[in-house]
């Protein structure tokens, strides 16, 4: 190969390589592929509030398939409660405490720390959140609604209304 080949072949190489670098993403047609980024996301509450709430598609009151994002902020969990339907629930980030028991007691709570799934299985109790101290807790959370919480008390009976 001659200097002069070699020479036009490392000026296309290197410009090849310079317009890749350089090419920039393109963003999908939304009618294909709807996307919403962390900043646009529709939490509930704020940061003080005990939990927040982020629907990412259908609706936890209404039949049909469910997914939302939870937020539980630091030092605040549930108390011992079981709902209607199963719910699927996978830790985004942080640390998710839970119990199966019927009495609430923080001390014995077990901790699933991010990328822990888990299945909540209809009809049995549980209570959840996340420590004082640490990160708020993300889960997502899918399931089939309509789902209702029932609040149970130490015998693990509903509370009355």
């Amino acid at each position: 190969m001659s200097v002069i080949s070699k020479t036009l072949f490392g000026f296309a190489l290197t410009t090849t390589f310079c317009a890749v670098a350089f090419a920039q993403p393109v963003m999908p047609d939304p009618g294909h592929l709807p996307i919403v980024p962390p900043d646009k996301i529709k939490w509930s509450g704020d940061a003080n509030s005990p939990m927040q709430q982020a629907t990412l598609f259908g609706d936890p009151s209404k039949p049909g398939p469910y997914g939302v994002l939870i937020k539980w902020n630091p030092g605040h969990f549930s108390k011992p409660h079981f709902h209607n339907t199963e719910r699927w629930a996978y830790v985004i980030s942080g640390t998710w405490w839970v119990s199966s028991s019927n009495v609430y007691d923080e001390s014995k709570m077990y901790p699933l720390p991010a990328g822990t799934f888990a299945t909540d299985v209809a009809g049995t109790v549980h209570y959840d959140g996340a420590k004082a101290g640490g990160p708020p807790a993300i889960l997502e959370l899918v399931g089939m609604g309509p789902v209702t919480t029932i609040q149970v008390d130490e015998t693990g009976n509903p509370k009355p209304r």
